[in-house]
């Protein structure tokens, strides 16, 4: 395992040390789908932290040392969570070129071989909260941005919860478009308003140049140390400013890391301190500005200009966390954790390009209740920052025992490093903790209904998959034995498929073939699909072929739980390599599976309200011939009665 790692980082290297001109171009796209999150936090993040330590909108004077200090917090959080946490060390940890909380839980569990359970529940918790953050991030960022208008038309507050929704319905729609001609235009939109963000702060910090002081951690560590509780509840508005950040390490392999390196230290980070500075300086000399410093900065000709501009700046930061989810639920359905769901690809060419139906409208329609349950951003506010504490936590975790297993690390420099990274995000998990009771009960509630989905789906399919192992027979032993058991067999031409979750057992649509039909093909092949702890399996490694005598063989096709499984595709490759023994012809092959009509019983197996969670999921899982891409006019279903 640690040589398969070292030579797929050597990959990631290769891909990352292009010519300047392609790491130019890769750099310009991690700026407008990585950190499309964090770049619109200035938007509200500061706001919200003077309001955590008591300043009202309106007020007259605001002390200078509690500006300081609420700065050098906001810049030494973007050092050490961002620039160092993750931007020179996770980046590091890579599944293959992968990155992300399951690509993270799927190298841990192959690196560690004891609690692999702990390291399940670890990576459904990571996924959980993301699910959390891709509700939260568009009702946040659209409603925050849209704010702004009012700001410079004052008699636009009526119609801020109207446009907000309009927007936000727009948004959703146009998921099923795909986003592949539009997502050119990112990058360049997301470079200029980072540039804004720079020029504008750095404007303001002329106001008051004594803010640059805050670039000394001692004026964070002084306000942490003498504002008490206030300094506590404050850094659950501080957070704000890191949100999205766990997207730097899921979007590792569409990227690589030095674009997404280069495009952090040399115009996202310089940007984002030089706007909070700025925004320090103005309230520093204007209080009055305290109830929206972002969008007072650009004075009044400029504030409906940049509210245009934030507004596209929030829609491009939505749609990445929403095509992250998407990315994130084929990864949970591959690795087992979600029941089969129906994929849809978007583009041609890039086969990253999906929209999921089912998870788009759910993701809508919470969004929406979001929006009309608190109305403003700064009531949403207190809901945002569980999620990717949570996450960041995780991650922190996680991280520890790759690093100590992958790079062979000493055990006291991981724990002092990845110890130091985790107190501080159970600090900041902690104070947004505060918040429950303000709404932040509202990323708990859907973090548990999520792994309360994926935790039933996998003990379902668990007790399911143990039970049929006690009825079924070793394919060895039913070779050796099936003209004894089944007399009189008559036998047909051409190929027969039967699909089976376990190539050494005989399956179900088999035996059942044979009961009811009393037919056997003259070449049979048992056909499984596994998915790899890893995110790709190269073309030509994905089929392994067993010929177990002339009647009977296994075809085992590998993926990787981020690659798309096209099981036709793959067998008419197999069909066309010359020396595998695989050679059927379409017309005269079918493709048998064993569908599943699942009943509960009261007396053993799940709860019973699992046992309806359960069972509502496998009603909702793609069909397979959808999902695995099968000839539709080849496939034949055999129904089973199944007990859960």
């Amino acid at each position: 395992m640690q040589q398969s790692t070292s030579s797929s980082s050597e990959a990631a290297q290769g891909h990352d040390t292009s010519h300047d001109s392609g790491l130019l171009t890769m750099a310009l796209g991690a700026i407008g789908v990585v950190y499309g999150d964090i770049g619109t936090s200035p938007l509200y993040a500061f706001r919200e932290a003077l309001h955590a330590t008591g300043v009202k909108d309106g007020a007259t004077s605001i002390p200078f040392d509690d500006v300081v200090g609420i700065l050098s917090l906001f810049l030494w959080t973007l050092m050490i969570v961002v620039s160092l946490k993750y931007v020179t060390f996770l980046l590091k940890v890579d599944n293959r070129g992968e990155g992300g909380t399951l690509a993270l839980m799927a190298l841990a569990r192959s690196v560690i071989y004891r609690n692999t359970i702990g390291f399940l529940f670890l990576g459904m918790a990571g996924a959980a909260l993301f699910y959390g953050d891709s509700i939260i991030t568009p009702a946040m960022s659209v409603l925050s941005a849209v704010e702004g208008i009012e700001v410079a038309v004052p008699s636009f507050e009526p119609f801020i919860i109207p446009v907000t929704l309009a927007i936000i319905v727009v948004l959703f729609f146009f998921q099923s478009k795909g986003t592949a001609k539009v997502s050119a235009l990112f990058g360049p939109i997301m470079a200029v308003w980072f540039g804004i963000l720079g020029v504008t702060g750095a404007q303001h910090i002329m106001d008051a140049p004594k803010v640059i002081i805050a670039v000394n951690p001692v004026y964070a560590a002084t306000f942490i140390f003498t504002h008490g509780r206030i300094a506590f509840v404050t850094l659950g508005a501080i957070f704000l400013c890191v949100t999205g950040a766990e997207a730097i390490y899921a979007d590792l392999g569409h990227f690589g890391r030095k674009p997404i390196q280069t495009a952090w230290f040399w115009l996202v980070f310089p940007s984002l301190a030089l706007n909070y500075l700025g925004q320090g300086a103005l309230v520093v000399t204007h209080p009055d500005t305290a109830d929206n410093p972002f969008f007072k900065m650009a004075g009044d000709v400029w504030q409906l200009p940049l509210t245009i501009l934030a507004t596209v700046a929030t829609i491009i930061a939505s749609q990445a966390v929403i095509t992250g989810a998407y990315s994130l639920t084929r990864q949970a359905v591959n690795l087992g954790l979600f029941p089969r769901m129906k994929i849809m690809h978007t583009s041609e060419k890039h086969s990253g390009q999906i929209y999921l139906p089912q998870v788009n409208w759910i993701l809508m329609t919470g969004v929406i209740i979001l929006v009309l349950l608190f109305k403003s951003s700064s009531a949403l506010a207190s809901v945002y920052g569980i999620s990717v504490a949570g996450a960041l936590c995780v991650d922190a975790v996680m991280g520890f025992f790759v690093v100590w297993q992958i790079r062979e690390w000493p055990l006291w420099k991981t724990a002092a490093l990845f110890g130091s990274f985790l107190c501080i995000d159970v600090m900041f998990l902690s104070s947004n903790l505060l918040k429950i009771m303000n709404g932040g009960w509202v990323p708990l509630l859907i973090a548990a209904t999520m792994m309360t989905l994926m935790t039933t789906w996998i003990q379902g399919t668990f007790i399911l998959s143990s039970r049929a192992r006690k009825r079924e027979i070793k394919i060895e032993k039913f070779i050796r034995e099936y003209k004894t058991l089944f007399p009189g067999l008559q036998r047909v031409r051409g190929t027969a498929f039967f699909f089976a979750g376990d190539p050494n057992f005989a399956p179900a649509s088999l035996l059942q073939n044979i009961r009811h039909n009393k037919v056997l093909h003259e070449k049979n092949v048992i056909l499984s699909v596994k998915i790899e702890p890893f995110p790709y399996v190269p073309p030509e490694e994905r089929a392994l072929v067993t010929h177990l005598n002339s009647e009977f063989s296994v075809v085992l096709l590998r993926f990787g739980f981020k690659d798309d499984p096209d099981v036709q595709h793959e067998l008419w490759q197999l069909n066309r390599t010359p020396g595998t023994g695989i050679d059927f012809d379409w017309e005269n092959t079918s493709l048998f599976l064993s569908r599943r009509s699942i009943k509960s019983h009261p007396r053993y197996g799940l709860p019973g309200w699992q046992d309806i969670i359960y069972i509502w999921l496998s009603k909702h899982a793609a069909e397979p011939t959808d999902f695995y891409k099968l000839p539709v006019g080849r496939v034949i279903e055999i129904g089973r009665h199944v007990i859960i």
